[in-house]
């Protein structure tokens, strides 16, 4: 059946809810009066994730689709997302760090961060998308930085990372163009948060540089993620609402 076929728990689903702004996500959604369920959704449940009928944490290894297709199945039983949040991505590791020049580029590098932030989004939006109801206003946003738009880009460096977010973009603009055709009061959008002091953002926050509180930073996106209409679906917008070129 489709999702709005049956009368349902209206669902917020954050995915990437160990990460801190996955977090706040979650704890700013609890202060919502819409949402039957907040939804955490990540590889492996934090240890002070909170036992409470209203926020429950589904386990999944997201880049495999068996176990998507599991999740879409898990998420279906609990209700109907009208909100769906993809708080993942990764900057540097132990071993990865940010090029300063393409000499510093490397195939695994490259084929890391692609995994992470491109193929991982992409394959969520394959297997959650179609829960989201087909004649009803509803969201599925993916966190991208603004160093992935290219009209943007002056200063280069950062190659891996600018280039698997922009292949996100992408990604993300062909998922709405297709559900615009079934879904087509669903939004579909690309989010840059900013600089949050979170561990993705920590070591590159330079000195005088705002830096956001998660959970201001994620407040900050709801807001933005509530006004979003069907006509801006497709679009990339940062913390402010302003749209940031491709």
């Amino acid at each position: 059946m489709e999702p709005d076929e049956t009368p349902g728990r209206r669902l917020a689903i954050v995915v990437g809810a160990g990460g801190g702004l996955g977090r706040a996500f979650v704890e700013e959604l609890r202060t919502e009066p819409g949402w039957a369920q907040v939804v955490g959704v990540g590889r492996r449940r934090p240890a002070d994730w909170p036992e409470a009928p209203r926020q429950p944490f589904l386990t999944a290894d997201l880049l495999d689709e068996d176990a998507l297709a599991g999740l879409a199945t898990d998420i279906t039983e609990l209700g109907r997302p009208g909100l769906i949040l993809i708080a993942t991505g990764l900057l540097h590791a132990p071993d990865l760090a940010p090029e300063k020049a393409m000499k510093a580029v490397t195939g695994a590098s490259l084929a890391r961060l692609f995994e992470v932030n491109a193929v991982l989004p992409a394959l969520v939006c394959k297997h959650l998308a179609p829960l989201l109801p087909r004649h009803e206003r509803s969201v599925i946003a993916a966190l991208s930085a603004r160093v992935g738009s290219v009209g943007d880009n002056r200063l280069g460096g950062w190659h891996a990372y600018r280039a698997s977010k922009a292949a996100l973009n992408m990604l993300i603009r062909c998922q709405a163009i297709e559900l615009s055709r079934e879904r087509p009061l669903a939004v579909c959008a690309a989010l840059h948060p900013g600089t949050v002091d979170t561990p993705l953002s920590a070591p590159f926050a330079r000195g005088g540089r705002p830096v956001a509180a998660p959970r201001d930073a994620a407040a900050k996106l709801l807001k933005v993620v509530h006004r979003l209409e069907a006509a801006d679906s497709g679009g990339f917008f940062d913390y402010d609402g302003a749209p940031i070129p491709w």
